[in-house]
């Protein structure tokens, strides 16, 4: 093969082949690892804390948690309560909210110290962006931490991402909002957190 047909190739595979592998790796192959790595995380987090029992070593807030089990780099791995979310207490953005200290008090006194099963979903993803543990936590007597956060009325049915007992935290939901338990008792329209305002305007009407 001669010099200038080689050279024609070359050039051909530079203009051509190179930015239709970089298009084929971000579009296709890109994501298709993207998924693999997912999912062997996710196979990894099920194995490691589904249906395990661990230790309450930390309380962040009302709807997040650390247990006593190494995660990566930290001693402990952090858990976000799947399907709830209770007032912030400490947020950049809109700080303490209406009924947070009351949420994290609830949260401390249920499972403070507790040993509680870790139960992870069968719909949701395993981990949030920040890498939290997503998980249902199931307290000594059996009954589900994220549940009493909802039913009691110090934390709200998290609208915004599917799980297995969507529909079931939000009739909890609407039934604290009915009979004025906790926050709802005197919660004002713009206390709540705004994505709940925008996807439900109708809850205290």
């Amino acid at each position: 093969m001669s010099r200038r047909r080689l050279f024609a190739l070359w050039a051909l595979f530079v203009f051509i082949g190179l930015p239709l592998g970089v298009v084929l790796d971000r579009h296709f192959l890109g994501p298709v690892r993207q998924a693999v790595r997912v999912a062997a995380w996710a196979s990894a987090d099920r194995k490691r804390y589904h249906q395990h029992a661990f230790n309450v070593v930390n309380i962040v807030d009302g709807d997040t948690l650390d247990i006593e089990a190494p995660d990566g780099d930290s001693p402990f791995t952090r858990i976000r309560l799947l399907g709830v979310d209770t007032p912030e207490t400490q947020h950049p953005t809109v700080g303490k909210m209406y009924f947070g200290p009351e949420a994290t008090e609830y949260t401390a006194h249920l499972a403070q110290g507790k040993v509680v099963t870790v139960v992870l979903d069968a719909v949701s993803d395993e981990r949030d962006r920040y890498g939290r543990l997503l998980a249902y936590l199931i307290l000594p007597k059996g009954e589900m931490l994220n549940e009493n956060l909802i039913r009691d009325g110090f934390g709200y049915a998290d609208l915004r991402f599917s799980h297995s007992r969507f529909e079931v935290f939000v009739e909890l939901m609407e039934q604290a909002i009915a009979e004025r338990r906790g926050l709802w008792r005197d919660v004002k329209p713009e206390q709540l957190p705004e994505w709940l305002r925008r996807r439900r305007p109708d809850l205290l009407r």
